[in-house]
């Protein structure tokens, strides 16, 4: 499956539009993220515990929105946008949407 955020693919035609699909993934962190995200902010330099987390929940966005794209029919993805939202009453929880325009292209 080709996922793009352009609207078109080169090389590609656009034979018909499916309709819009999303993939969404709401992760949470724990404590124990939570504990060594904390080190990080306070002794500086980068959180990968927050970034593989992140990595993890936008490839799983993309990957549902691939799948319910290729359930209706679609070979391809395009005008791909990407969200991010914290949720939560204490904002631990991450939520990461994947949209865009299913299609099928030849």
């Amino acid at each position: 499956m080709i996922s793009t955020t352009t609207p078109t693919i080169d090389g590609k035609v656009i034979e018909e539009y499916k309709g819009i699909v999303f993939g969404e993934v709401i992760a949470g962190v724990d404590f124990v993220k939570d504990f060594v995200a904390g080190l990080s902010n306070f002794f500086g330099g980068r959180s990968s515990t927050y970034e593989d987390e992140l990595i993890n929940a936008r490839q799983q966005a993309i990957a549902e929105m691939e799948n319910r794209a290729s359930q209706i029919g679609a070979n391809a993805v395009v005008g791909v946008d990407i969200d991010y939202e914290v949720l939560g009453a204490n904002n631990g929880m991450l939520m990461v949407t994947a949209s865009g325009t299913a299609v099928v292209v030849r």
